[in-house]
């Protein structure tokens, strides 16, 4: 099918029974500090708080009666769960989500409380969009596939129809979140066709860059893990589909890590009063970026602010990384003499900053390392501060990138352990589900003893474990298969600094 055969499925796409035509709002603060004209596109105050129940419902409205009546079913962990379940209701229709047993109870409930029905199985998407084939098969229920489907697709572009009618004047570009390929396929179809001088641009997570990919090799490929904190977003492969359009229709790629998009949840909180979840953000984390990558200035852009529906308890975390993704606090190893009078010195080379974080540790009888998150105004003053401790005689490491450091080693400073001999350390992602730990004990050798372990809750579907390992360098073949044969993604972290300063 011709992009250009989507204008006419868009402009008669049956979305307004349940979806409602959203603002497309100025964000002032972040205007300002762009130096450019930042509109969202408020898609989180959908009545499921998200954009996903336009193509599902128009997907769905569009069925035969008689296949209608027999039933939908779809493989979602969150908003394409709710969209389904909603269009369901207001069609009368029977509706069965199939949700990974890692979905947190707060999606399942919101899909209950619709009226569908939920089956759990599995601990990923594609093995709850397997067992949804299998029921769709068994049950001769209709699949609403998430982006797959020129029906969900043109309902999704609706929302560049309401940006084009909503702006009237000269627009740069239009950045749009980008799992699947659904949302961004929809608008780039209508956007191309009225004003094809608008850019397209999506944006992905670094950890689940799909479509980035894809569109660099020139075939859909295939990531073997995904990183899970943009739920909606993260894919292991785009649509067939979806990828054709974007091959034809969009412009430009870009990534954000998760960082940037605590920041962005910042943001556009600082602007809205209103919470996104990390996928809803995305966008506008992308149009940072963009801005920065570009130098532009005084453009007119718009950025897709997809959902809404986050955890409470995930908002610790996210109000932790977004100091780092702005570049607004730097996480320092600073190693003192240990002698009279160091340690003042240190906190006079920190001046005046306020001090987010202060871990100290002897490490013998000669110095000292100290582990210290300072407020900073951006990378620069971060560069200015190490310059400065370094001219002073204090050998000092940022590690405001350090993944290791953000994660574990601020929460672990002092935990030295000089016997535990041939340590191996490695961060693991864990799917939050009972059992988990045990399945990782029991894959592992008895011998093998574990000499470090540490976790910390942050409201995802996963969580980061940090584990040290002593295992003998003769048995280093048997080890390597022993991670391969587990299944959780992993990352050794043996060498690094954080680690050798902090915690051996």
């Amino acid at each position: 099918m011709k992009h250009d055969n989507y204008l006419e499925r868009i402009l008669k796409a049956r979305v307004y029974d349940v979806a409602s035509e959203t603002p497309l709002e100025l964000a002032p603060g972040l205007s300002r500090r762009l130096r450019n004209r930042l509109l969202i596109k408020r898609e989180d105050l959908q009545p499921v708080f998200s954009f996903k129940l336009r193509g599902a419902y128009n997907k769905m409205a569009g069925l035969p009666r008689a296949r209608l009546a027999r039933g939908v079913i779809a493989a979602s962990a969150g908003n394409h769960a709710q969209g389904v379940a909603l269009a369901a209701q207001r069609l009368g229709c029977r509706a069965v989500i199939v949700m990974p047993v890692t979905t947190p109870r707060i999606k399942v409930d919101a899909v209950l409380a619709r009226g569908a029905q939920v089956v759990l199985h599995g601990d990923s998407y594609a093995e709850a969009f397997a067992q949804a084939m299998r029921l769709k098969r068994r049950r001769g229920l209709a699949f609403v596939h998430p982006y797959d489907d020129p029906e969900v697709i043109a309902g999704q572009g609706t929302i560049g129809m309401e940006i084009l009618r909503q702006h009237a004047g000269p627009l740069e570009a239009i950045f749009v979140p980008v799992g699947g390929g659904g949302l961004i396929s929809g608008i780039a179809a209508y956007v191309k066709r009225v004003r094809p001088s608008i850019k397209v641009v999506g944006v992905e997570p670094v950890d689940a860059a799909a479509m980035t990919q894809s569109l660099k090799k020139g075939r859909r490929v295939k990531l073997e893990h995904v990183g899970l904190f943009a739920d909606g977003v993260a894919v292991k492969e785009v649509g067939r589909e979806t990828f054709r359009l974007c091959r034809e229709l969009v412009d430009e790629m870009v990534l954000a890590d998760t960082d940037a998009m605590c920041a962005a949840i910042k943001d556009v909180f600082e602007d809205t009063r209103v919470v996104l979840e990390p996928a809803g953000a995305l966008a506008i984390a992308g149009a940072k970026a963009w801005v920065e990558r570009h130098g532009a200035r005084g453009k007119a852009l718009v950025a897709v602010a997809s959902g809404a529906n986050t955890n409470f308890d995930r908002l610790r975390f996210i109000a932790e990384e977004a100091e780092l993704g702005e570049h607004r606090e730097a996480i320092l190893a600073v190693t003192i003499p240990e002698r009279p009078g160091s340690f003042k010195k240190f906190c006079a080379q920190i001046g005046a900053r306020s001090v987010t974080e202060f871990n100290y540790r002897i490490a013998d009888s000669s110095e000292a390392h100290i582990f210290v998150g300072v407020e900073v105004h951006g990378s620069e003053e971060t560069a200015r501060i190490v310059r400065n401790l370094r001219r002073h005689g204090l050998t000092t490491l940022d590690l405001s990138g350090n993944e290791l450091a953000k994660w574990h080693v601020r929460h672990m400073v002092g935990g030295r352990a000089p016997f535990a001999r041939e340590e191996l350390l490695y961060r693991f992602e864990f799917p939050e589900r009972p059992g988990a730990l045990m399945q990782f004990l029991q894959s592992m050798r008895s011998d093998w003893n574990i000499s470090l372990f540490h976790y910390r809750n942050h409201g995802a579907d996963y969580g980061r474990v940090l584990v040290g390992m002593q295992v003998p360098s003769r048995e280093m073949k048997q080890f390597r298969q022993f991670l391969e044969n587990l299944g959780y993604p992993y990352a050794e972290e043996t060498r690094n600094p954080a680690y050798r300063l902090f915690l051996v």
